[in-house]
């Protein structure tokens, strides 16, 4: 499809800049048999079923972004220059994939020194800004640097209209996060509160967990003109034996799906068969969901309000109809609803 199809117009004070609290109080949007209901997040457990099942997505965010110095040459060219990277995807016990600002001015054999002591050599260059990095120190003895160097990760169109704060530490973080790996949060995660798991779990729905570690990739814009040409970034997920087991339990039930993100649906609809069955899986996905996708695992999807001509809108609209969602993002923006990582949300029955 021409990507110019996924256009549509936003106001810029419908981005939201601080999310509502309390998180379960925001708005929320259900798009079901076309038409459109306007709720709030702490009702989720009415328009579920005894016998659902919820998948969380339980990465957990890690403070991603370094700034750093490339040295100059003392008698040459080339003068020190600030650098600002943001990691999104680890390749090694001493390695990481990330995005570099300015790129153009690395060379491959460069070295960055970063806070705390931390420096790393540049191993690779490729296109769109991105570098293989590698670092002096591995495996946890680099997290922790990382962590001491490191700021949370926001969103460009956050990033760019606010400095981040010490309040984002927890505002960027599901209340469930449990395993380190993710530069972005799984955004639909953030409405939940531990009263509104309780309402879940009084209500009789089953919630489960897997991991899929969210790559910065998620906000790269789409700059080809045709979805067959666009590459997705991929994105390193595990669902074990036991969730998998619990899955496809539900489902023979007679339960439902509900992927709580994208990034769950992303990975559920990787690890599962064309009958139906969810695997375990322990991977990376590059998964690219575009309208003519046959869903093969999930029913329902909660998810937040996503950037015009984006992945994530291609996907909700190959989910729950593109006209259906070319008209359920015109209400939205009608009726003030708040858009993208700290936004509202949507709760979207598969048509």
């Amino acid at each position: 499809m021409e990507v110019s199809a996924f256009d549509f117009d936003l106001p810029e004070d419908r981005i939201a800049l601080r999310p509502v609290v309390p998180r379960d109080a925001s708005k929320m949007l259900i798009v079901k048999d076309d038409t459109l209901s306007d709720t709030i997040a702490n009702t989720l457990p009415d328009w579920l079923q005894p016998g659902d099942v919820l998948v969380f997505n339980d990465t957990k965010v890690i403070p991603a972004r370094l700034k750093g110095i490339r040295p100059g040459e003392p008698d040459g060219p080339r003068q020190d220059v600030s650098v600002e990277i943001t990691l999104h995807l680890r390749e090694a016990i001493d390695q990481w994939r990330a995005f570099a600002k300015p790129s153009k001015r690395l060379r491959v054999g460069d070295t960055i020194n970063f806070a705390n002591e931390l420096t790393a050599q540049v191993a690779e260059k490729h296109e769109g800004g991105e570098v293989v990095l590698d670092f002096q120190v591995q495996g946890a003895e680099l997290d922790q640097h990382i962590a001491m160097a490191g700021t949370m990760p926001l969103p460009p169109y956050i990033a760019s209209k606010r400095p981040t704060d010490a309040q984002d530490l927890a505002d960027y973080q599901t209340v469930y996060a449990a395993n380190d790996g993710a530069v972005a949060a799984p955004t639909a995660g953030l409405h939940f509160t531990d009263e509104l798991i309780a309402g879940l779990d009084a209500r009789g729905v089953q919630r489960v967990t897997l991991t899929l570690h969210v790559g910065a990739g998620t906000f790269l814009p789409v700059k080809v003109d045709d979805t067959d040409d666009h590459q997705m970034h991929a994105e390193y997920g595990e669902i074990t034996t036991e969730a998998a087991a619990a899955i496809n339990a539900a489902r023979q039930a007679g339960g439902r799906i509900v992927s709580v993100g994208t990034t769950a649906l992303r990975l559920l609809e990787s690890a599962t068969t064309d009958e139906g069955i969810v695997q375990p899986f322990a991977q990376q996905t590059d998964i690219f969901i575009t309208p003519g996708y046959r869903f093969k695992a999930v029913d329902i999807l909660m998810t937040n309000f996503h950037l015009p001509k984006s992945t994530l809108f291609m996907l909700v609209s190959a989910f729950a109809g593109f006209e259906t969602m070319k008209q359920a993002y015109s209400h939205a923006i009608e009726h003030k609803y708040r858009f993208y990582s700290y936004g509202d949300t949507s709760l979207l029955f598969r048509q």
